[in-house]
């Protein structure tokens, strides 16, 4: 993380001396590419943003499912109703039939 703060640190201020001698030397050119360097700066900062986040979302879920994980045998099965259960018989191996 410092690492990428120190990158993009030392590219905003690239992109400021890029500005900086835009103006003195009145190019507009070196003005752009101080905007295109700057923009390149708050684009990693977004993308680092958005990465630790969805890192820390899939650990979480991973989490999740690791906790709330439970062997077959526990696992209970929901009853149909009558209605939507019309037709499908229970074998004696525990599958189902129609």
């Amino acid at each position: 993380m410092l690492i990428i703060i120190f990158f993009v640190i030392a590219l905003i201020a690239w992109a400021l001396h890029l500005m900086q001698e835009a103006i003195q030397r009145r190019e507009f050119s070196l003005m752009l590419a101080g905007f295109l360097v700057s923009s390149t700066a708050a684009a990693m900062m977004a993308v680092y943003f958005l990465a630790s986040h969805y890192v820390g979302y899939m650990s979480e879920m991973t989490e999740r499912a690791y906790i709330s994980s439970q062997p077959y045998e526990s696992i209970e099965w929901a009853t149909f109703s009558e209605s939507l259960g019309r037709g499908i018989t229970e074998m004696p191996n525990g599958s189902f039939e129609r």
